[in-house]
C-alpha cells in the first residue's frame, strides 16, 4: 500500500492518493471530500469529473466536481445541497485513511468517510458515515453518489424471476421520478437486468429506483468494469419509497446512487453505510444471456465482508 499526500490533481495542490495493487484513488481535502479518481493506474478514470469546477474551492454555491460523495436522503433542498466547498480534515493510520467534513451550520450533520484498501488486491472499502451534533433528534439515510465517467453504462440487477403459481407477493419495487420516461432509449428493461446507458447527445435528465436485495450494481465504460457492493437489510425502512439503489442520468453524467436505511438518530448519534468497490477489465455487450454467463461468475468472486 503506497499513499501520497499534497498530491496535485485537478488544480487541487492537496490530494491524496492511494496505490493499492494495480489501482489508483485520488481523494480532494481542499474540498469535498470527493474521491475524484478509481482507476487502473494511469488509465482511464472511472469516475467522471467536472473540468470547469475543478480546482475551484470557497463559495457558497453546491459544486459537483465530480467523484464519489456522501449525501444525506430523501432529497431536499436547501438540506441536501450544503455547499462542500472548504478544506477537509484527515488522517491515516497505516490502513485507513479517514475523512472529516467540518459540521454542516445549517443542518447540524457533519459527514466522515472511511476508505480502506484491501491489502494486496484491487478492491476498496468505503464506509460512510452522518453524525447528528444537533441537540435534538434528526431522521435521515446515508446516500452514496459516484458519478461515473460519460459514455458507459450502468448494470442493476432485477430479482431473481419465479413463478406465480406460489410467489403470490411484490418481489421488484421500482420507483420513477416525475421527470422519469420509461421509453427513453438509454434504458434497456431485462428480464435479468435493468441496463441504463449515458448518452452525451442525449437532451433529457432520467432517473429510476430499486429495492436491490442482491446488494450488487455495475458500471461498464471502455473493456473495464466498476462494481460496487453493499448490504441489504430485510425490514428495514428505506427513503424514496423503499428502494436502496438508484440511478440518475443527464447529458454530462451517470450516477450510481446506493442508500442506507432510514434511521432517528439522537444527539450525537450517527448513521453508517458501506460501499465494497472493484475494478475489472472485462467485455460486457448488451445482451442478458451474454451478462449472465459473463459478469454473474465476477460478481460471485467479489468479496462481500463488509
Amino acid at each position: 500500500m503506497e499513499i501520497q499526500e499534497n498530491f496535485k490533481y485537478g488544480g487541487w495542490k492537496n490530494c491524496v492518493r492511494l496505490i493499492n495493487g494495480e489501482v489508483e484513488l485520488i481523494i480532494t481535502t481542499d474540498v469535498g471530500p470527493r474521491i475524484i479518481r478509481f482507476a487502473f493506474i494511469g488509465d482511464q478514470n472511472l469516475f467522471g469529473e467536472v473540468k470547469q469546477q475543478q480546482g475551484k474551492t470557497g463559495g457558497d454555491e453546491w459544486l459537483l466536481y465530480g467523484g464519489h460523495r456522501l449525501w444525506h436522503a430523501p432529497e431536499a433542498k436547501p438540506r441536501t445541497y450544503f455547499p462542500d466547498n472548504n478544506p477537509v480534515d484527515y488522517h491515516w493510520d497505516g490502513k485507513t485513511l479517514k475523512l472529516i467534513q467540518s459540521i454542516e451550520n445549517t443542518t447540524g450533520i457533519q459527514k466522515e468517510i472511511e476508505i480502506t484498501p484491501a491489502s494486496g488486491k484491487s478492491s476498496i472499502r468505503v464506509l460512510h458515515r452522518l453524525i447528528n451534533r444537533n441537540l435534538w433528534e434528526i431522521e435521515i439515510a446515508p446516500w452514496a453518489l459516484s458519478v461515473m465517467a460519460q459514455g458507459g453504462r450502468a448494470i442493476v440487477p432485477q430479482e431473481p424471476y419465479r413463478t406465480g403459481e406460489e410467489n403470490l407477493l411484490p418481489a421488484r419495487p421500482l420507483v420513477l421520478w416525475s421527470y422519469t420516461k420509461m421509453k427513453d432509449p438509454r434504458f434497456i428493461w431485462g428480464t435479468r437486468f435493468i441496463q441504463v446507458k449515458q448518452d452525451p447527445g442525449a437532451k433529457t435528465y432520467q432517473k429510476i429506483g430499486v429495492l436491490n436485495t442482491l446488494g450488487w450494481a455495475a458500471y461498464y465504460l471502455n473493456g473495464q468494469l466498476f462494481i460496487k457492493r453493499y448490504n441489504y437489510s430485510p425490514g428495514a425502512r428505506y427513503p424514496d419509497f423503499g428502494v436502496n439503489t438508484e440511478v440518475y442520468i443527464n447529458p454530462d453524467i451517470l450516477e450510481i446512487e446506493t442508500l442506507g436505511r432510514m434511521e432517528k438518530l439522537p444527539p450525537e448519534g450517527f448513521a453508517e453505510h458501506v460501499e465494497n468497490w472493484f475494478l475489472f477489465k472485462a467485455t460486457l455487450d448488451e445482451d442478458e444471456e451474454f451478462l449472465e454467463d459473463k459478469l454473474i461468475p465476477i460478481i460471485q468472486n467479489t468479496d462481500i465482508k463488509i
